[in-house]
């Protein structure tokens, strides 16, 4: 029998949440914490008080009744008579006071909400007040602006130690509001949900003023002005995208990672400033930042007036000097005995050898791009160097903006409890870190072929001159397999234009692409008296110029981004067996295999694979097969054109019954950066074993 849930606190706390989490000025993307005790019934039918707090791992924004762990509260009160606990016994203790066995692993501070007298308790990282938190002169200020009502604690990693010293400090003042946590965030209280939600937001806000009032009487220039002017939208979003492959192959040299670009103000402002150089050196905004941030960003040291090949060359420089700065800070705090008593599986996922390169990448005159093993990743990234600006702003205003030490810092980031929480995460999908671009990625085999590589963790830049159908394509894929997952771009593969355009929006999307899928396609039949010199023109321009034009483009960015990758040509069995009545389309289909070989022989210097996929009989749920051929196979069968699909799909003729999802299993293989590792320039026929299966 299971514990009964027998109130609506849970309900009203999930409410509360998901209003802090809803604004990212009040709560960073996965902090913060908030709480709320209620008498439940348990699996016995005995009433007992229990905290309800928000699990581990999930974000304000979108938590749901599940995303909290309940705890019996006459197990975590003794704790407070303890004078010290370790992380590892904390942990092992609060796993014997589960309300309900099956919610996730309790916050590292719990205890915190636990051991504090108030029924409903908000802990956010509030860019007003860690201005005060995060500020030279925090302490004095905060106190000009709360008065008695404030209590203030010196920086603590969080844990038993931190919630003990905030619960004997509001012990020994009843009066107080409101906490600050130095370098950290501000915890707010009250008797009801509504009153707890109102106190959280008049302690912002009465931050907010005061420190606003405080800049605006000092009257001086954002960050000290304007050091260097950013460039108008086009070129700066142009200079991203050029530059783009080549920072993503810097940082891509122990893993690959996916980047993500940026140009808002708040970011131009901060890193064209006087006071960027110096502030970019100090640390995080708040502890919570440091696991998708680290200590500090790359600041690039360059200025748009010296040109595209000095800004590569300084990225090169500046990724170099990156790296070994942070190798040396680990060397520095290695030996840092973060929880001596932790037990050794916790201690063994303490991997100190974690990716050295830069997770902020901040460019004068251009903005900002962020690193992460996936577009969520890297967008949480940004997200919180936003909130880290807004902090500096703030905190400049107020005796100027502190951080973390070092040794501070490293005992966070490299925390055994922090980082056995990411080894727990699943192991990463085939296609994770990956971007493919697809060319015709509106049809049957071209989304099929999408929706094949994003099912295992692939990034897709769905291409095709039909974009409301590619958008509609990408939309579905980042329904069903998150946010931000696939864009879709118009493009006609015939126009150079076109082609070079949509290889820079895939820069500016993910920094780059590791596989180019050459799928545009047309369908073309007659008898050689009858095709006319527009019908082959257009067979050659999209199946051999156009399939010439994007594989020249793909090369060219894999090249610059010097990490190998994958062209995979969706041909036809044309190409080797020559239909009949199809002169124009074999022809064109044959010269674009040829064209494949021809590359897979210059390719292999660069790491660089190129195989092709020969479908055969791929009738439904395609739309090239349109208009007259397909009125001509429907009379046939004697079935209206739009019933044709489901014809194909019954028939168990070898051969005819061959689907987008056949050829898009096919083209994975190819394009799979494991799996085909050896092979180049090869041909996988996909035709159910017969080699002109069309119906008659």
């Amino acid at each position: 029998m299971s514990a009964i849930l027998t109130t609506s606190t849970l309900v009203q706390l999930v409410t509360r949440s998901r209003k802090l989490g809803a604004d990212r000025t009040v709560c960073n993307w996965g902090g913060g914490n908030t709480s709320a005790k209620a008498d439940e019934t348990d699996f016995r039918g005995t009433t007992r008080r229990v905290l309800w707090v928000k699990g581990s791992g999930s974000d304000l924004a979108t938590v749901t009744e599940r995303s909290f762990t309940g705890l019996y509260m006459e197990d975590l009160t003794p704790l407070l008579e303890r004078p010290t606990m370790s992380d590892a016994d904390m942990v092992a203790y609060l796993s014997h006071c589960y309300f309900d066995p099956t919610r996730p692993r309790p916050s590292i501070e719990t205890l915190l909400h636990g051991f504090l007298p108030f029924t409903h308790i908000d802990h956010t990282h509030a860019d007003a007040t860690n201005y005060l938190a995060c500020a030279a002169n925090g302490e004095q200020l905060a106190r000009e602006c709360f008065g008695d009502a404030l209590i203030w604690i010196p920086y603590r990693r969080p844990g038993f130690g931190l919630a003990r010293e905030v619960a004997l400090a509001v012990r020994a003042k009843p009066t107080a509001t409101l906490v600050i946590l130095a370098k950290h965030g501000l915890i707010t209280w009250g008797d009801t949900d509504e009153a707890c939600y109102a106190s959280t937001l008049a302690t912002i806000g009465q931050a907010r003023d005061f420190v606003e009032a405080r800049i605006a009487a000092a009257n001086r220039p954002l960050f000290g002005g304007v050091r260097v002017p950013a460039l108008a939208a086009d070129e700066r979003q142009a200079t991203a995208a050029a530059i783009a492959p080549t920072l993503r192959g810097l940082v891509s040299a122990e893993t690959r990672m996916i980047l993500r670009y940026e140009d808002a103000d708040d970011v131009l402002g901060f890193v064209g400033s006087h006071e960027a150089p110096r502030l970019t050196t100090i640390g995080a905004a708040c502890p919570d930042h440091l696991v998708h941030t680290k200590p500090w960003p790359l600041l690039v040291d360059w200025s748009p007036e010296q040109g595209i090949e000095a800004l590569s060359e300084a990225l090169r420089t500046g990724v170099a000097a990156y790296t070994q700065k942070y190798a040396h800070y680990l060397e520095e705090n290695a030996q840092q005995d973060l929880d001596p008593d932790a037990p050794e599986s916790v201690l063994r996922a303490v991997d100190s050898s974690t990716n050295p390169v830069p997770r902020v990448i901040l460019i004068p005159g251009v903005g900002m791009f962020t690193t992460g093993k996936d577009a969520g990743n890297a967008d949480v990234s940004a997200q919180l160097y936003h909130r880290a600006i807004a902090v500096m702003r703030g905190a400049e205003a107020c005796g100027g903006f502190i951080s973390l030490t070092d040794a501070e810092s490293y005992a966070v980031e490299y925390w055994p409890l922090e980082q056995y929480k990411l080894k727990l995460a699943p192991p990463e999908r085939e296609f994770a870190r990956q971007v493919a671009l697809v060319t015709g990625a509106a049809g049957g085999i071209g989304s099929a072929i999408c929706r094949r590589i994003a099912r295992d963790g692939g990034h897709l830049v769905l291409t095709d001159i039909d974009l409301p159908g590619a958008q509609a394509v990408a939309a579905a894929l980042n329904t069903e397999f998150g946010a931000g997952r696939a864009v879709a771009v118009q493009m006609n593969v015939t126009n150079e234009d076109d082609v070079r355009a949509a290889f820079a929006a895939a820069a500016l999307a993910f920094g780059g692409v590791d596989t180019v899928i050459n799928n545009a396609g047309l369908a073309s039949s007659a008898a050689i008296t009858d095709t006319t010199l527009a019908e082959w023109n257009r067979n050659w321009n999209v199946l051999a110029t156009g399939y010439f034009l994007v594989a020249r483009e793909g090369f060219r960015l894999l090249e610059q981004q010097g990490r190998g990758g994958q062209l995979v040509f969706v041909a036809s069995k044309n190409a080797l067996v020559a239909g009949k009545n199809a002169a124009a389309y074999s022809a064109a289909k044959a010269a674009e295999a040829h064209l494949a070989r021809c590359l897979a022989e210059e390719g292999g210097q660069f790491g660089i694979r190129v195989n092709t996929v020969n479908p055969d009989a791929v009738l439904a749920g395609s739309r090239i097969w349109q208009g007259e051929w397909r009125d001509q196979r429907a009379a046939n069968y004697g079935v209206a054109p739009d019933q044709l699909d489901e014809v194909y799909r019954k028939r168990t003729t070898l051969g005819v019954n061959i689907f987008p999802d056949d050829i898009a299993e096919a083209v994975a293989f190819f394009a799979s950066p494991t799996r085909a590792l050896k092979s180049t320039g090869n041909i996988i026929n996909v035709d159910g074993g017969v080699a002109a299966a069309y119906p008659r």
